[in-house]
């Protein structure tokens, strides 16, 4: 008797193993309320709860989650000091109930991944929310986008109140993004550099360190119109970089009028 199994072509093949997330939330009803909604699904896990950016930070650091979720307004370290480092480590989609346009133009800067306020989703809402984030698609709900659309058209809002210390003090943490220019500023730039209102307003975000699904998603276009835009503006700057052209925006490059900023 052949004792020897050899695996049929018909088997199916193994799951993926399932998105890991880390939830952070000061709030232990919500967070223990998502934790058992997203646990509940076959191809989530939640592998750590926080409850501030610190330790979101490092529950990232430890667990190496797919996506993170993350609140605004948190003890400790809140969620937009703790964005650009928590951003280098996995996606984050911001699940709060902070709904101020300020707030949501802050968090995109800084690098979220999408914008969800409590009360205006569902729950596979959310749950297809998440698992798009770690794809790279983008969700907002209707109050964020209606925000961030208001905000686009007003031009650069003032940085968002920063009540908590700064990001998480670790040797390996990264710096934040460049502040972004003055209105005054930006007009002068704008002129110098003969860009369109549309192609200032996405140099913003380029200089804010910006991807282009991010810009995209802000801007509410196509990753192709950014591409265009992006094309027509280092012509513009004669640069060839994303780093060269943030450069002679803020005016800190050393050809730059004025120079070094």
């Amino acid at each position: 008797m052949n004792t020897d199994e050899t695996p049929s072509p018909f088997q199916e093949p193994a799951p993926p193993p399932p998105l890991r997330v880390v939830v952070c939330d000061d709030n232990p009803v919500v967070r223990a309320g998502l934790t058992a909604l997203l646990t509940g699904r076959p191809d989530i896990t939640v592998v750590a709860e926080a409850v501030d950016g610190r330790e979101a930070y490092e529950a990232a650091r430890t667990h190496h989650p797919d996506v993170i979720l993350l609140d605004v307004r948190m003890p400790g370290v809140d969620g937009l000091s703790a964005l650009p480092h928590l951003v280098r480590l996995a996606p984050v989609l911001m699940l709060t109930y902070s709904r101020k346009s300020d707030i949501v133009h802050e968090a995109l800067r800084r690098g979220a991944a999408g914008y969800l306020v409590h009360g205006e989703f569902t729950t596979d809402q959310l749950v297809t929310a998440v698992r798009d984030t770690r794809e790279g698609r983008a969700h907002f709900t209707t109050t964020a986008a209606d925000a961030l659309l208001a905000q686009l058209r007003e031009g650069p809002p003032p940085p968002a109140d920063a009540n908590t210390p700064d990001t998480p003090d670790h040797p390996d943490a990264p710096p934040f993004s460049p502040e972004p220019l003055s209105r005054m500023q930006r007009t002068m730039a704008q002129s110098r550099y003969q860009l369109s209102a549309r192609e200032a307003e996405i140099m913003d975000l380029i200089a804010s360190g910006m991807s282009n699904q991010q810009i995209a998603a802000a801007c509410f276009i196509s990753e192709k119109t950014v591409k265009n835009h992006i094309n027509r503006i280092f012509a513009k700057l004669h640069s060839t970089t994303r780093a060269e052209a943030t450069a002679k925006w803020l005016g800190t490059a050393p050809d730059s009028p004025g120079g070094h900023r």
